[in-house]
């Protein structure tokens, strides 16, 4: 699953990859270290760029106990995105991305490991948002990537993945035929990625 993001392609290659309108986002300069928390960018069905919080404080919704879930979610399970109750109402969406990271290895010796196309083109992980109502009328949309079991470039290093997604399933993702949305949420296909070990990232600065 995504640890941490990159995105270092212009706004207008992210927009065209997309099929989106740029909206009112301001282009950012290349972002190699975006944490959860951080604001992403993201396309909803609405086809019209925006920016989002990544990590959803499930405000309001409770747990299969009936209890309230609390955590912040930056990642949700693909098999039960569709049935959680802490989804419950939730639209889809794309996040694009250069790439990810993750790590290997034992606390403080850690291995950082950069995950993303060989030809460096962009990449789009399917996502789920909504937007959390806080206290004075404050709105912030907010998002979790969906994750999946890892295809065989991954699982070396970890044992789940974003899903991710072609141009061609855009429509389909961000439809509301919920049955053809769940059917693309699996492995992406062996020999894609690349998996090449992360030097000169500051991993303490966004």
């Amino acid at each position: 699953m995504p640890g941490r993001l990159f995105l270092t392609a212009p706004l207008e290659e992210v927009a065209d990859f997309l099929g989106a309108d740029p909206g009112g986002v301001a282009p950012d300069p290349p972002r190699f270290n975006i944490a959860p928390g951080e604001q992403v960018i993201a396309c909803p069905p609405g086809l019209a760029l925006t920016k989002m919080r990544w990590g959803m404080i499930p405000v309001g919704r409770v747990n299969a106990r009936g209890r309230p879930v609390m955590e912040t979610i930056v990642n949700a399970r693909s098999e039960t995105v569709f049935t959680k109750s802490a989804f419950e109402g939730v639209t889809r969406a794309l996040v694009p991305v250069n790439g990810w990271y993750e790590w290997t290895g034992e606390k403080r010796k850690k291995t950082a490991w950069r995950i993303a196309r060989p030809d460096g083109r962009l990449l789009a992980f399917a996502a789920i948002y909504d937007v959390w109502n806080g206290p004075g009328g404050i709105q912030l949309p907010q998002l979790a990537t969906v994750t999946c079991p890892p295809s065989g470039d991954v699982k070396d290093i970890h044992d789940r993945m974003g899903v991710l997604l072609e141009p061609s399933q855009f429509a389909t993702w961000l439809g509301d035929d919920t049955e053809a949305a769940a059917a693309l949420m699996r492995p992406y296909p062996d020999g894609s990625l690349a998996v090449t070990e992360a030097t000169g990232v500051d991993w303490t600065a966004p």
